[in-house]
């Protein structure tokens, strides 16, 4: 029952997923991402109209760094993929599907080093870099279903590793949802107090679209 759901997750956030050929920017990763995409208003939706410019999309919800099937791993998400611009998130359902919040040492190793410099996401990154893309890695927000939980911290150790990895190279920014989220302000989350809401893929559209004009 779980992949038949997952399945029809799939097939409806399909709809608009794709990168059209002149498209300088491409939205990959996972749910936070493809949200808000059946009616119009995904991440990669608001870029569109935000900068009157083609966007490519191929995040899917469910979609894992390390793991998943096809396009519901991240990096297989990319593959062939050749845009000015990678804009991407990642790593939250590697988390919640291989540890529990207060044991998840060795998946964040698995995904990326203490220094930013090893794992999964670092060879992404520097695959997608030796293809000549500039990346911008999208990290998460503070949903209001984890606030103040023992949740919170694993997050936090990816964003410090996030940070040190895009530290290390000019063609790599970091851009942390947080700086436009409020996890107390529910208009910017969907009902499930997790996913974004029509205004929250909104912000994360418009933290992104100043970085594109550097």
């Amino acid at each position: 029952m779980k992949y038949c759901i997952i399945f029809a997750l799939c097939l409806l956030s399909a709809c608009g997923r794709g990168v059209p050929q002149d498209a300088r920017i491409v939205v990959a990763g996972d749910s936070v991402m493809a949200w808000n995409r059946t009616a119009g208003g995904s991440v990669a939706d608001g870029l569109r109209a935000g900068l009157g410019a083609p966007v490519g999309d191929v995040s899917l919800p469910s979609a894992r760094i390390i793991g998943g099937i096809g396009p519901l791993n991240i990096p297989a998400q990319l593959e062939g993929v050749r845009s000015e611009w990678v804009i991407l998130n990642g790593g939250a359902n590697d988390l919640s599907a291989n540890c529990s919040c207060s044991d998840c040492g060795a998946v964040l190793d698995r995904l990326i080093s203490e220094n930013g410099t090893q794992g999964a996401i670092p060879a992404l990154v520097a695959d997608l870099r030796a293809r000549g893309s500039k990346v911008i890695w999208a990290d998460y927000y503070t949903a209001p279903r984890y606030a103040g939980t023992a949740c919170e911290q694993p997050y936090q150790v990816l964003e410090d590793r996030l940070r040190r990895m895009a530290g290390s190279d000019a063609g790599v920014t970091l851009a942390d949802m947080d700086d436009v989220f409020r996890a107390d302000d529910l208009s910017l989350f969907a009902s499930d107090r997790l996913h974004p809401s029509p205004k929250g893929s909104a912000r994360i559209a418009g933290l992104i679209a100043p970085l594109l004009a550097r």
